[in-house]
């Protein structure tokens, strides 16, 4: 049957004749849906971007004295190795706790609308503070950051060349914002933005016709923009609600940011760059494979049972998202003195 399907799929790669009038047909109605990644590090609100910023955000990224326990980081959960994630159903915090959601990627997640499944943070810089203090993640406290910081001489000299016109800047935002600052720089240019901007070959035919099944069968309804989602708020379940395998009933989605009814079981539409990379998939972490992993988004948001041959060009168009990652050194982290704060393992 397999290979019934892949000589069907086969045959309508031939008859598409993905020549040049057609890609740039193909490319014209992407370019309605979709945006190449820019070739600079974008701009964020509030938060002029800075080399001495970047630097000083990536040895915070990766130092794990950020949470109370002295051994979770940022990249513990969104591991830069690992595609911008951990690889994990949920992530394992504080007290070897579990959290309640699949992390998402890291990567180029600067161009997302907000942050978190739900939206909870409008920003990276609001993002940074929250699995710092979350008890289930990092389990400190704004205070005790701010004195461990202070604590490292290094880590004071590197906070006042990266915010030179402060009095006081090894301050609680400023450590946002300096995450937030190298965040901005995990962009991963793929295959997709060579086509997006002109290059015919950059696509495998199969790549284009699942391009072209992506826009026709409705995906990209929700996931477009530059980073093919990321960029609205939908039901899980909209034509067709997913079993508790899949959804979990306890997890209501956008409904505890926002108490409103209508947000029952609304999330914000996964950013699929890289998502090659990602698995498992969904907030629930349960789902492991990428072709099942469109099957059934295919039944629950589309209402269409996508035949293997569908699915398989999706995927191999979902293929061409991974980017190549930015070179990042291994950052040397300032050394504890005296007085930086013990680490604590206790769960309270």
């Amino acid at each position: 049957m397999k290979l019934l399907m892949n000589a069907m799929l086969m045959a309508t790669v031939a008859l598409a004749g993905f020549g040049p009038a057609a890609a740039d047909e193909l490319r014209d109605q992407a370019l309605a849906m979709f945006n190449p990644l820019p070739s600079t590090i974008p701009a964020v609100q509030d938060n002029p971007i800075t080399p001495e910023k970047i630097e000083l955000g990536k040895a915070l990224f990766f130092d794990p004295r950020l949470s109370a326990s002295g051994v979770f980081s940022c990249n513990s959960c969104h591991n830069l190795a690992t595609g911008g994630d951990d690889n994990m159903e949920t992530s394992v915090g504080h007290g070897w706790q579990k959290g309640p959601r699949n992390a998402p990627t890291a990567l180029n997640a600067v161009f997302n609308i907000a942050q978190f499944w739900d939206g909870r943070a409008e920003d990276l810089k609001a993002q940074a503070k929250g699995p710092v203090q979350a008890g289930v993640e990092m389990a400190n406290t704004p205070e005790q950051v701010v004195t461990t910081l202070k604590s490292m001489p290094q880590y004071v000299a590197w906070f006042e060349e990266a915010f030179p016109d402060e009095e006081d800047p090894v301050t609680f935002d400023n450590m946002a914002k300096a995450i937030e600052a190298f965040e901005a720089t995990l962009i991963t240019p793929a295959p997709f933005d060579a086509f997006l901007n002109g290059d015919d070959a950059a696509l495998s035919d199969e790549q284009k016709v699942g391009l072209t099944l992506f826009m026709d069968k409705g995906c990209a309804a929700c996931h477009s923009g530059v980073n093919v989602g990321g960029n609205g708020y939908y039901p899980f379940g909209l034509v067709q609600k997913p079993g508790a395998d899949v959804l979990p009933e306890g997890d209501k989605g956008r409904f505890a940011v926002t108490a409103t009814a209508d947000d029952s079981y609304v999330f914000r539409a996964s950013p699929l760059r890289n998502i090659a990379l990602t698995a498992p998939y969904f907030h629930s972490g349960k789902v492991w494979d990428l072709g099942e992993a469109v099957s059934v988004m295919g039944s629950a948001q589309l209402g269409e049972e996508l035949t293997d041959a569908d699915a398989e060009a999706i995927v191999a168009f979902l293929h061409s998202l991974t980017g190549t990652m930015p070179t990042i050194t291994y950052p040397v982290l300032p050394a504890e003195t005296r007085a930086t704060p013990r680490p604590s393992g206790e769960v309270k």
